[in-house]
């Protein structure tokens, strides 16, 4: 079960610039401002920059998908084709995520907020 696509992340090469260009279009200061990652909420949107992202095979926007069991999902897009690009792992505070890519090249983000 999935909760709808409430982040997207952007692979960045120019963090500065990059938080700039978004900061004018949000009308917003970032929520988390980090040399590895520049976070926004907006709209009930999470929107972030990622300067790693190009390194780790991000070739645009990446969606995000809110589950509520990443990795009971994760296998399930596994077995529907999907290749693995990133298995599940803690970006920090319990919060999980994992990415796969389908057989159009498309990415498609997993994300599970941590519980309790």
């Amino acid at each position: 079960m999935t909760a709808g696509v409430n982040t997207i992340i952007y692979p960045v090469k120019d963090l500065g610039r990059a938080k700039a260009l978004f900061k004018a279009l949000l009308g917003t200061e970032p929520y988390a401002d980090e040399p590895y990652y520049v976070g926004f909420k907006d709209a009930g949107q999470d929107v972030g920059l990622d300067p790693n992202g190009h390194a780790k095979g991000m070739t645009g926007p990446v969606p995000y998908w809110h589950v509520d069991d990443i990795r009971t999902t994760l296998s399930a897009l596994l077995e529907a084709g999907a290749e693995a690009l990133q298995d599940v792992h803690d970006v920090g505070g319990g919060r999980l995520i994992a990415s796969v890519k389908d057989a159009d090249g498309n990415l498609v983000g997993l994300l599970q907020d941590a519980t309790g």
